[in-house]
């Protein structure tokens, strides 16, 4: 999850899914780039290059470990914090293909993640998937009280 700022100018950027699904959903629905780790690859190693290709930007150390957290599928979620600057407008996301409209049998392609922003740490906590709250809450606790 890549931050800016600190305390109460703490920001985070959120990505917010691509294709038919999530068009219209905003609220609980935004998420930090994340994807499946490949086989014999480490979980920071995985989470930095999820991240690259999802939004086109290179993650830069040091990261702060931000622990993980439990899908309701059961799926484990590990997330790594790190700072930088990006133009949100400028990401460029891999794309999947999806047969839409559903069973018309024609195949379209999306973006995995359509678009990016920056949010301060409140307003954050309301767009991002409710699992992955904690993630928020433990980078501002990490980066000063302030940060709530």
């Amino acid at each position: 999850m890549m931050y800016n700022g600190s305390g109460a100018d703490l920001q985070v950027l959120l990505a917010h899914p691509g294709g038919p699904f999530w068009a219209k959903k905003d609220l609980g629905a935004w998420t930090i780039p994340k994807g499946v780790v490949q086989e014999g690859e480490g979980l920071l190693v995985a989470a930095r290059r999820e991240f690259t290709e999802e939004t086109g930007i290179a993650p830069t150390e040091p990261f702060l470990p931000l622990g993980e957290v439990r899908m309701k599928s059961g799926k484990r979620v590990h997330a790594w914090a790190f700072a930088g600057e990006c133009d949100p407008l400028a990401i460029t996301s891999n794309t999947f293909q999806l047969e839409w409209p559903p069973r018309s049998g024609k195949m379209q392609s999306f973006q995995e993640i359509d678009r990016c922003a920056f949010f301060p740490v409140a307003e954050a906590r309301e767009k991002i998937l409710s699992y992955q709250v904690d993630f928020i809450t433990r980078l501002a606790a990490l980066l000063g009280p302030q940060a709530d």
